[in-house]
């Protein structure tokens, strides 16, 4: 019911916007409008704090059935969930009232801000700093690549608190958008998810009570990795999304294109393509389901076994297949595949983010080899 729910939905109040919305570089606000209506931004905010209590599935299967349609549009529930999972996974209570009533009403989102110009994959080696002044922080320094920088009212932002313990001495932070010294850069110019704004965040001199802080001082590089292990599985679901809106596309281009006086599907050429293609979706899809019920129960306390695994191999997984297959179906559609009249053109350019965006795939595997089941 929720998956034919929301296919409907993208299909009526997102899809026809999607070509304009890359083509134009512009923030999908008739997609923001439509999901909030329909409560579908933020599904994973717990029902205590007015969500919809959405289950780590289904909130997979909301991405997923967005993501098909348009990713830049997936990007709104994928990234409300990343940016307020570390207040969920370790902020106060006080925190958790103020910060995710507004997200769940639709009143704002949230971004999370971890990489930097020169911290990357090394996130650790952040130089953002936070120091302590009373019962205020003063944060300075740059966060690039931030999802929907601009638009989002919050911004989940790591900064360094003890620059001695390395990874130790990282702290976590809520930052607003109308805190004094808060700016932002101009949009990437980028090859896909162009209705998705990606800027960085300029903290000059921004000074914010200490009760802020997420968690304890010192504890925020691991709450950034514990959120990471949770929020690849939406990555993983864009992913897997992007490569069914393909494969929707070519079947039905395959049928009605007639070469050589019949359908170029009735090719086993074009055959043995599309059953390859498939084969790979239902597999990345199995693989981000089991996930994403790894997840939930780790978030409902059943220890963490081997999320961290997990959700790297769903999201390494998936995004490969979304780029073998987006790769695939614009070679199906021979030099129409090539033109952006054509919505697999746009797919396959969007699909490139996911094997790059919450960690490279090359450090997926990096994570994966470290903690082998």
């Amino acid at each position: 019911m929720l998956r034919d729910a929301v296919r409907s939905l993208a299909e009526a109040k997102i899809a026809p916007y999607a070509a304009a919305v890359d083509e134009e570089a512009r923030f999908p606000r008739e997609a923001l409008d439509a999901l909030t209506a329909n409560d579908l931004h933020a599904v994973h905010v717990p029902e205590e704090y007015g969500g919809g209590g959405a289950d780590a599935l289904a909130t997979v299967i909301v991405i997923e059935e967005v993501a098909r349609v348009c990713a830049s549009s997936s990007l709104i529930p994928a990234v409300n969930k990343l940016g307020s999972l570390p207040v969920i996974l370790s902020g106060s209570e006080q925190l958790k009232k103020r910060y995710l009533g507004p997200l769940a009403k639709g009143d704002a989102m949230f971004s999370y801000c971890l990489s930097e110009p020169d911290a990357g994959s090394d996130a650790a080696g952040m130089k953002t700093k936070a120091v302590r002044d009373g019962d205020h922080y003063v944060l300075n320094g740059v966060k690039r690549w931030i999802t929907n920088a601009g638009e989002s009212e919050y911004y989940t932002v790591m900064a360094v608190t003890d620059p001695e313990k390395r990874s130790k001495g990282i702290s976590a932070f809520v930052v607003e958008k109308g805190d004094e010294g808060v700016s932002f850069g101009a949009p990437e110019k980028k090859l896909g998810i162009k209705g998705s704004p990606t800027r960085e965040v300029y903290l000059d001199n921004v000074r914010i009570p200490a009760d802020r802080m997420i968690g304890e001082e010192g504890t925020g590089f691991a709450t950034a990795m514990k959120t990471l292990d949770h929020t690849r599985i939406t990555i993983a679901a864009q992913a897997l999304g992007i490569a069914q809106g393909a494969l929707d596309y070519a079947k039905g281009y395959v049928r009605e294109r007639k070469q050589f006086g019949k359908p170029i599907g009735d090719f086993q050429g074009v055959q043995f393509m599309l059953a390859d293609m498939a084969m790979k979706i239902e597999a990345a899809r199995q693989l981000t389901y089991a996930a994403a019920a790894k997840s939930e129960r780790v978030a409902a306390g059943g220890g963490e076994g081997d999320l961290t695994f997990q959700g790297a191999a769903a999201k390494c997984f998936a995004s490969d297949v979304a780029m073998e297959v987006t790769t695939d179906a614009v070679q199906l559609l021979g030099g129409y595949g090539y033109t952006r009249d054509y919505p697999v053109e746009r797919l396959m350019r969007d699909a490139k983010i996911t094997q790059i965006y919450e960690g490279t795939n090359q450090v997926q595997r990096i994570v994966m080899a470290r903690n082998l089941p």
